[in-house]
């Protein structure tokens, strides 16, 4: 019987732990999450990041080449460029597709809290697992892109996903607008200043969330309302025919393709404990919002109308200086662009 010879080879370089960051409940505490700059690194003191890793695995010829790294037990090896998407939905799809587009040869994971989508998935070349599942291993990309209602405990999921990676690459969380505090229709952009702990559930459950993300050195991007031809308020709208809500209310708007791209974006610049801000810029009422629907002529129902009166109003996002920073501008400058209409 001929024998069979296996031969593991591994270099490592620059082996340092991550020391941990000082406690976060102070700026918790303060409700200070306005600012942009805000630096951080890991506190799992436990988990010790390579700076550059190599890994060869050969049993008559060599595994590796683009998408080499530490080995993960069963399931393969870890590339410098694999993503772990948490809530691989509409949103999280589009920056696999992206994510695979500008690194040929990564491997994409995405995690769900059901196995009802797995095949989808599969066929999209994004690896599932489930929510719960014990990961053997880590990832030096990771998004979190699940939204909250679904969640009993959504910063107990978040600080999950934040164990999940391994402090090299980057850790994204897409948050919502909801948590800057202006209902007024007013101005609003990077540093306007949030929503305190306590007044609302909705933005206490976004701010914790953001809260673990910062505290271990990730970054978050706050979105507007997402939208594309067959999902966002405007669908919801042209379904329920009419509305009790304010038509002068302002709204913000992001298109799916753009935040996915924004959200790449940000991941590729590897930062730590920023939080950043994706709009169109182009703030529109509730009711301007619908009359493009109606001008555009692309969809079959028709809008009756608003009938509220109540407040509070909305506010008017400005991102400009995230932009900046990121280098990033969007697909569709607006929803008018998006359909068609000169503005």
């Amino acid at each position: 019987m001929a024998a069979v010879t296996f031969t593991i080879s591994i270099s490592i370089s620059s082996f340092t732990p991550r020391r941990p960051q000082p406690p976060f409940l102070t700026h918790l505490a303060n409700h200070s999450f306005s600012k942009t700059q805000i630096l951080g690194t890991s506190k799992r003191t436990a988990l010790l990041p390579y700076t550059t890793t190599s890994c060869q695995v050969s049993a008559s010829s060599t595994v590796g080449a683009p998408n080499e790294g530490a080995e993960i037990g069963s399931s393969g090896l870890v590339g410098a460029n694999d993503l772990l998407i948490v809530g691989p939905g509409v949103l999280g799809r589009l920056v696999a597709q992206k994510w695979h587009e500008e690194h040929p040869g990564c491997q994409v994971y995405g995690q769900t809290a059901t196995t009802d989508h797995h095949d989808e998935l599969t066929n999209l070349g994004i690896n599932p697992s489930l929510k719960g599942a014990t990961l053997t291993h880590e990832f030096p990309y990771v998004i979190f892109c699940a939204p909250p209602s679904r969640s009993s405990n959504y910063a107990g999921d978040v600080r999950q996903a934040a164990l999940s990676w391994n402090g090299e690459g980057s850790f994204l969380f897409t948050s919502s607008s909801a948590p800057y505090d202006c209902d007024n229709n007013g101005q609003c952009d990077e540093d306007t200043p949030i929503v305190p702990i306590g007044r609302s559930p909705k933005t206490d459950v976004l701010l914790k969330a953001e809260a673990v993300v910062l505290e271990f050195g990730g970054c978050v991007v706050r979105l507007a309302g997402l939208y594309k031809e067959d999902r966002g308020a405007h669908v919801y709208w042209l379904k329920k025919g009419t509305v009790e809500a304010r038509p002068d209310h302002i709204l913000n708007l992001l298109h799916y393709e753009d935040a996915a791209s924004l959200s790449v974006a940000i991941l590729k610049k590897k930062l730590r404990g920023r939080i950043f801000l994706g709009c169109d810029n182009h703030p529109l009422s509730r009711q301007e919002v619908m009359d493009l629907v109606a001008k555009s002529g692309k969809f079959s129902k028709t809008f009756e109308g608003f009938t509220g009166t109540s407040v509070p109003l909305g506010k008017k996002l400005n991102n400009s200086r995230t932009r900046e920073e990121i280098g990033w501008e969007p697909k569709y400058h607006s929803f008018a662009h998006f359909l068609g209409i000169s503005e």
